[in-house]
């Protein structure tokens, strides 16, 4: 069986107008498993400083929407060209902490460029865990905050949690079933 066939049921990328953000969920073959590419930002930053996340940012008036955004947002963050993205289709919207921000998640096959390049205003480092690491819930602690689970992932660079474990946790779904 195909790595991409857990995939081949995604839904299609949302584009509601309330969608504020998109982000890019980018993932490439690595031998018989699949890794994706993940930012720490840079602890300085105004918002989610020091979060690890996906590639992305806000939808702007130019964009060709939430796929346009996420793959420009891609090319200025990590320099993935957005010829070497090939859209699967979409997760879920989210909202982060703000409630406010809702946010498109755009999953995409790479052709994962020979190097990576963090921009450094932005990207304090760029994180490629596999699909097969964060898979077992062992590999995740929990915590109960207001009423809601919330799922952490540590990597030595930093700690995945929030909107963006989110996304990973509803990406790792189609890998269980």
């Amino acid at each position: 069986m195909s790595l991409w066939a857990p995939l081949a049921d995604l839904p299609p990328v949302a584009t509601d107008p309330t969608l504020r953000a998109a982000v890019l969920v980018p993932l490439y073959e690595d031998g018989d498993d699949l890794r994706m590419v993940l930012t720490k930002r840079p602890d300085g930053m105004r918002t989610h400083a020091g979060d690890v996340v996906f590639p992305g940012g806000m939808i702007d008036p130019g964009d060709d929407g939430p796929v346009g955004a996420a793959t420009r947002e891609a090319w200025e963050e990590v320099a993935i060209p957005p010829d070497h993205v090939e859209v699967l289709g979409g997760l879920e919207p989210l909202t982060t902490r703000s409630k406010e921000m809702w946010i498109a998640p755009v999953v995409a096959r790479i052709c994962r460029p020979e190097e990576l390049r963090p921009e450094p205003g932005e990207v304090d480092a760029i994180i490629e865990p596999t699909v097969a690491e964060l898979l077992p819930d062992s590999a995740w602690r929990t915590e109960d905050w207001e009423g809601h689970t919330l799922w952490f992932h540590e990597f030595p660079e930093g700690i995945l949690w929030g909107a963006t474990a989110r996304m990973v946790r509803q990406l790792l779904e189609y890998f269980r079933n």
